[in-house]
């Protein structure tokens, strides 16, 4: 028989098998609402586990996770403590999780809202800790709630002031990656000093976040101006740079890599109610930096935007340097712990390489080169997921994409819609904004790209397939 022959007859045989499969029933794929092993969990159990899961995903989402990443850890954690059969619900400010009992016991339902946003890098770490000892059953549910309770409600492991370092140390690297000169860094570090003892004053006193960003805006640039009037900066030392730094770090506190991965994801309600906050204290920083400048000019003090940026191999070494100083101080100003701190500045440093290599190598444009090295930060955090050593990859994520944030770029924007015109200003403006949604984008793929395989999140208990039968 001829090849032909051969490929026909099998065509006709996997055909005519098929069409005998069309005919026949097909098994069950879900059994729904079935008891949960031979014995159901008692409602003691049950909300012991729930309030457990409810615990770990509040400090997960308060501390800027993405809700894919949090369901998916609390659904881990419920199936290791014996509760497969549940459901979560995120939304931007609440959690819902119902666990399933079959039809011979009726459902638990527990919600809880999510009225802080704190960024503590020691506690998200200890809180993955938690999960991992669960799962590989070194404590059960009451142990770890004990050990979850105790590092919850645990003090700092730096004092105040180590965190107003950190954040004031990131404007200064962020200056000099930018080009400024000492001095400007170093006015950028007290300046950022400033802005962050006065807006923990200004929560202590209940100001909602859009008049924290006003004020955080406002006193970058009146302080700039001040200095500037008062002959502090020589000449040539740029001292815009400030203001820029400054924006840097007001831009760092917003979940913008959250928004869109939760986008992504299909949280609808979760992006868009992130999306907001993130559109509303831009927005207020805007005001602030224009009431800034607008106040500047009432007295005469006009201060431009420095031109280009400097290149060549120098600066690219001391700009790789302080990217990396620049991510560890992040992660300094959210407590993280000194292993942590080496990540964060590999991380950043990995991330600006790869931006500097494209932009000053091969021309590339900065949107594009921001979501390129963004997918370099995004493989880091991925490959840190598989390897449990004990780093929370959100540490990663965010150092790492913290040096790359526009804030140079945003900076150049509110000045052009301060004094050159609202066209010039809102092109820039939507530069800005497209280096964040590549920045966000970009760490969201490369996470995807080498983050360990898992199966599709399911929140209620699947029965077992027939299809191998066949």
């Amino acid at each position: 028989m001829t090849t032909a022959g051969r490929f026909s007859r099998r065509l006709r045989t996997a055909l005519r098998r098929e069409a005998q499969g069309l005919l026949q029933a097909g098994p069950r794929t879900v059994q729904l609402m079935r008891p949960l092993g031979p014995q159901v969990p008692s409602d003691a159990r049950v909300q012991q586990v729930l309030d457990l899961c409810m615990q770990v995903g509040e400090v997960l989402l308060s501390s800027g996770e993405n809700a894919d990443e949090t369901t998916r850890t609390m659904l881990r954690l419920a199936s290791a403590c014996g509760l497969s059969a549940v459901d979560v619900d995120i939304t931007f400010t609440s959690i819902t999780m119902c666990c399933h009992r079959g039809m011979a016991a009726a459902p638990v339902t527990s919600m809880r809202l999510v009225r802080y946003r704190s960024l503590d890098l020691t506690r998200l770490a200890e809180v993955s800790s938690v999960v991992d000892r669960v799962e590989h059953a070194e404590l059960d549910a009451e142990g770890a709630a004990a050990v979850l309770a105790e590092a919850v409600s645990a003090p700092h492991p730096y004092p105040r002031w180590v965190a107003t370092t950190g954040w004031a140390g990131l404007a200064a690297s962020i200056a000099l990656l930018l080009g400024a000169a000492p001095v400007t860094a170093l006015v950028a570090f007290v300046v950022t000093a400033l802005i962050d003892r006065t807006g923990r004053l200004l929560n202590r006193w209940g100001l909602p976040a859009f008049f924290q960003q006003v004020v955080g805006g406002m006193l970058a640039t009146g302080a700039t101006l001040a200095l500037f009037a008062g002959g502090v900066f020589p000449p040539g030392t740029k001292p815009s740079l400030v203001i820029a730094a400054s924006i840097t770090v007001l831009l760092s506190g917003l979940s913008v890599v959250g928004t869109v991965q939760d986008a992504i994801s299909g949280y609808y309600v979760t992006a868009a109610g992130r999306g907001m906050e993130i559109l509303l204290l831009s927005a207020g920083l805007l005001t602030g930096v224009v009431l800034g400048l607008k106040i500047g000019f009432e007295f005469g003090l006009a201060l431009e935007v420095a031109g280009e940026l400097p290149s060549g191999a120098g600066q690219f070494s001391i700009s790789l340097l302080a990217s990396a100083a620049a991510a560890a101080s992040f992660s300094l100003a959210g407590y993280a712990r000194p292993r942590p701190l080496l990540a964060a500045g590999l991380a950043g440093a990995a991330g600006w390489g790869t931006y500097g290599v494209l932009t000053q190598l091969f021309a590339t444009g900065p949107v594009a080169a921001t979501g390129a090295a963004a997918v370099v930060v995004g493989i880091a955090t991925g490959l840190l997921r598989r390897s449990g050593s004990g780093v929370a990859p959100l540490v990663v994520t965010l150092a790492g994409i913290t040096p790359l944030l526009p804030g140079f770029t945003a900076y150049r924007g509110f000045y052009q819609l301060a004094v050159e015109g609202l066209a010039d200003g809102l092109v820039t403006a939507t530069v800005a904004l497209g280096i964040g949604l590549a920045l966000a984008a970009g760490v969201a793929f490369g996470d995807f790209l080498a983050r360990p395989r898992r199966t599709p999140v399911t929140s209620v208990a699947e029965a077992p397939q027939d299809a191998d039968r066949q």
